[in-house]
Parts: structure tokens; sequence; C-alpha cells
């Protein structure tokens, strides 16, 4: 059932009404202040230093002609994904998700894209009635582990997806590293930002990252993934398709400046949007300003080194966001022992928008790298003609996801099927039948 014409008209008619109180002029020009006054650095109110340019602030456009048909920094690239079946409940109280990780490469190596990691995450009530597995498939191509997630009272479900997934990313990456030659990118973020956002969520979900070995084996090996780069001088870069950050938007709050976006997203989209405002006449004869987009190029900052939100945990001893008993240890974050200086494992990135598709891209990568400059532009130069190229992710990250994503078919065929397995149904609610087109059960 569709809405009624007058109900219709009635919704856009409150949103003609909005659009006459919002000064978007006056936005694009807090934008511009932002950029000017409150990035270099951006502090706090207790004047702690959440995010500041790694070398001279600039913003930077290139037409897509232009970046298209730049000689490319990388001969060889390679792309890392994982996809999940998401979380799926069963009548005997079992909550599971299962991780498949895959790496690409550009050129194509048909050899290393058979090689697979699948990760099976297990929440049970009756710890005894899962046993761990770590096996072998595929004539050993395939790593194949099941594993218990720590115990918790609620939030069941984003812990077994997040164990999951970014335990067969971080698994299967650092497996194929020494496949990789000249560069690797993450579909993603170059740390597990899901599970490190358990610290601000809920205290249960903070304690598993201080308290429980399974959170903390995914996070330490990131960080062993970025000493392994290091030692290697092969960059690792993580590419962020839908950034949600809201560590600027957030402190410019705090500091009292009424910023009106909903998060760090917009904001950088209105800084990197080119066009113009222009007025028009509605068929209603009523007179409206609208933004004409250029979309002739693409537009970019520099690189930051960042601090706020979930990056904070991985700054110096971890001890801003550890727990005051276990957590930020001389070791330091979450006790883990590291190798490179502290600062070496920061993250660092800049933005990038696409105006054909109205989108913002988020570059990561850690602050050991980007501090060389000839390090920081290479990978800079790669980015921006890869997307000006693809119109989206660089090719490897494209393959790389590809390769990994698990279908709506096969996921709903391998739900099934464990529900056989373990002799019981799935949980089913309405939403399923509605929308999953499923006829009972």
């Amino acid at each position: 059932m569709t809405l009624d014409r007058v109900h219709f008209e009635g919704i856009t008619g409150h949103a003609r009404r909005i659009e006459r109180s919002i000064d978007e002029r006056e936005h694009q020009r807090f934008a511009e202040q932002v950029w000017q006054e409150f990035l270099d650095p951006l502090r706090d109110d207790s004047g702690t230093e959440l995010l500041a340019p790694v070398a001279e602030q600039q913003l930077h456009e290139i037409a897509f002609d232009t970046a298209a048909l730049a000689e490319p920094t990388f001969e060889t690239t390679h792309g890392l994904d994982s996809g999940t079946i998401n979380p799926t409940s069963y009548k005997n109280g079992l909550v599971l998700d299962v991780a498949h990780a895959a790496m690409a490469a550009e050129p194509s190596d048909l050899g290393l894209h058979r090689k697979r990691s699948l990760i099976t995450t297990v929440h049970s009530g009756d710890l005894a009635s899962v046993q761990e597995i770590d096996e072998r498939l595929d004539e050993g191509h395939t790593h194949n582990r099941l594993l218990r997630a720590p115990q918790v009272p609620r939030f069941e479900e984003s812990v077994v997806h997040e164990l999951a997934l970014y335990l067969a990313e971080s698994s299967h990456a650092l497996d194929q590293f020494d496949a990789v030659e000249e560069l690797l990118v993450l579909d993603g973020p170059i740390y597990p930002k899901g599970m490190l956002n358990w610290a601000d969520r809920a205290p249960e979900l903070r304690d598993l990252l201080y308290d429980e070995p399974e959170p903390r084996d995914v996070i330490e090996n990131y960080i062993r993934l970025v000493e392994r780069a290091v030692e290697r001088d092969v960059p690792i870069v993580g590419f962020v398709k839908n950034p949600a950050s809201k560590a600027i938007t957030r402190t410019l709050r705090d500091r009292g400046q009424q910023a009106p976006w909903a998060g760090d997203t917009a904001l950088f989209t209105r800084l990197l949007e080119r066009g113009e405002f222009v007025e028009t006449v509605d068929e209603r004869g009523e007179t409206r300003r609208e933004w004409e987009r250029d979309a002739d190029a693409l537009t970019y900052t520099s690189w930051f080194r960042s601090r706020g939100g979930a990056d904070r945990l991985l700054v110096g001893d971890g001890a801003s966001g550890g727990n005051a008993s276990t957590g930020g240890t001389s070791s330091g974050p979450f006790g883990i022992e590291r190798s490179l200086d502290p600062e070496a494992y920061e993250v660092t990135f800049f933005v990038l928008y696409d105006p054909r598709d109205d989108l913002l891209y988020r570059v990561e990568a850690p602050l050991a790298l980007t501090e060389d400059e000839s390090c920081r532009q290479a990978l800079t130069d790669f980015v921006v003609r890869e997307v000006a190229t693809e119109r989206g992710p660089p090719r490897a990250v494209a393959k790389a996801d590809a390769l990994a994503r698990i279908g709506q078919r096969s996921t709903n065929d391998l739900r099934d099927a464990l529900a056989e397995a373990f002799g019981t149904d799935r949980m089913r609610d309405y939403d399923d039948r509605r929308w999953g087109g499923e006829s009972g059960g």
C-alpha cells in the first residue's frame, strides 16, 4: 500500500516550511570556519588534543580525467574483506554468526583467491554444549574455526557478530600478508572499530574488551598487522565506505558551537562539495533556493591524526580509554605488548568526496606510515586515482568484497542447515515472513 496523494502533499508541505527555516549558506560558512579555526588542532573542553594535521592542512581538487589518467603509484595491490550471515538465534538458545574472509589481488592471483578463513562464533548459556574446533578444509586452503563467544546477559548478537567479522578479517590478513607485495587495502577501518565502540556502549561490553581473551586477541591481530606492515615496508590502508564518526561535531557542541550536522560525514561533505545556490520558482509560484552541485572533480582533504572516539583507545598506553584496574597497562592498550613507539599505532585519515554519487569516503592508515611524506602522497594518489576510475572503492577491494560476500540465498541455506544440525529451528519474527517471502515455519 502506498501513501495517498493528500498524505504525500502534507508531508512535503512540512518539508518546504522546514527548508525555508534553514539557511544552508550559513552552514557552508560555518563548515569553512570549522576548517580554518578549529582543526589545527581540535581540542576538547579539557584541552586534550583529539585531531591534528599530520602536515600542512589543505583542501585539494582534481578533475576526474586528470586523476584517472595519472600513472599508478603501485603496480600490484591487494584487497581484503570479510562478510557474514549476520547474527542468527535458534530455539535451543544458541546465537551465532559466520564470517567469511578473502583476499584479492590486482592483477588477479587465483591461488590467493582460493584461500579463505571461516569463523563461526557461538553464544550459549551452556558453555559445555559448545566444543571449539580448528581445522583445515579444501585441501588446506580454508582455515575453518568454531569458537565460543564470551557470555553476556545481553548484546549477544553484537558480540557474536563483531567477534566473527573482525577475527576472520584480521587472522586472514595476517595469514596471507606475505603474499602482499606493495599495498594492502582493507574494506573498512584499520582497527576493529565496531568492537572498540563497545567501550562506550554498555558496561558489560566494555568489560569484555578488558577482561576476556577473545576481544583482545582480535585487537592484537590488528596491532600485529601494523607491525608487519612497518617491518616489511608494505603499507596498509583502510577504505571506509560509510564513515560514521561524530568526534568533530560532538566536540564542537561540547565547546558551545551550534554544529548543525548529524556527524562528521555531513560536515566534510558540506566543506568539500562544490557548487552554488540558485533561486528557482516551483509549480506553486513559490521561490526556492536550491543547491546546484559541480560534478566535474574529486575533492579531498589533507591527512589528520585522530585521537577522538574509538581511535583514542589506540593512543599511547591506552589509559584514556582503559579500565582503571585492568586496561592501559605499560604494555599498551588492553595489555598488549607492542614493538613500535606508541604513536606509531595512531589512526590517521583523510576524506575524499565524489560528487558523481554525492558520497564521502574516509581513508585510514597508521601514523607509522603516513608520517613519511612520500608514503602519504603515494597512498593519497592511489586512492584518488582508484576512486576516479572505479567510481567507488579501489578495484582490489571490490574484488575482495565479491569473494567474501555471502549471498542471501547462501545465508538462508546455511542458517537452515545449521538449524537441522542443531536439531532445532531458527527463531523467527513477523518481519521474516513480511520481508523475506517465507510462508511459515
